[in-house]
């Protein structure tokens, strides 16, 4: 199942791109503004994975690589924002 939507998603490459710079650019700004500012850990955490994102969006890597980073960029940014939030 995942193959096969790696598959798809790299036909329709910069549908997807325009769909993962958006989600990733703006959960992570949400996260900084949220609380992630007040430590330096805590932006480091938020800023390396997003970061990582977007160069490998700029790379023009492989899909799998991009699908993974936004994975593991919008679960950190979802965890800390409900850390923030509570």
């Amino acid at each position: 199942m995942y193959a096969k939507m790696i598959e798809e998603m790299d036909d329709n490459r910069f549908g997807w791109i325009a769909i993962i710079i958006l989600i990733v650019g703006c959960l992570g700004g949400l996260t900084v503004g949220l609380g992630a500012i007040g430590s330096t850990l805590t932006l480091i955490t938020v800023v390396l994975p997003t970061m990582l994102t977007l160069s490998l969006l700029l790379a023009v890597a492989p899909m799998r690589w991009i699908v993974a980073s936004a994975i593991v960029s919008t679960t950190l940014d979802l965890l800390l924002m409900a850390y923030f939030l509570l």
